[in-house]
């Protein structure tokens, strides 16, 4: 979700935490729909914005399935099934 459309984001302070392999800018912004975190990577222009749902759920998460995401940060790779 683009921080367009979404109110309070000017307004709310910016945390920063980066390394040498990421840089992430975290902000507390509103929707119709409530409070939502958004997390946006300078370096790749990519953004989400997460529900308190959604953050909880990365508490469920083990280790393994943290390593399985850095290793396929975009995904699975598509298979070409026709050939």
């Amino acid at each position: 979700m683009s921080a367009e459309g979404l109110s309070g984001a000017a307004d709310e302070p910016v945390i920063e935490l980066g390394n040498e392999f990421a840089e992430v800018r975290i902000r507390k912004v509103r929707t119709r729909n409530g409070a939502r975190l958004l997390i946006s990577s300078p370096r790749s222009g990519r953004e989400v914005s997460l529900c308190p749902l959604a953050l909880e759920a990365l508490t469920w998460q083990t280790e393994e399935v943290f390593s399985a995401m850095i290793g396929n940060p975009y995904g699975p790779l598509e298979v070409d099934r026709d050939g």
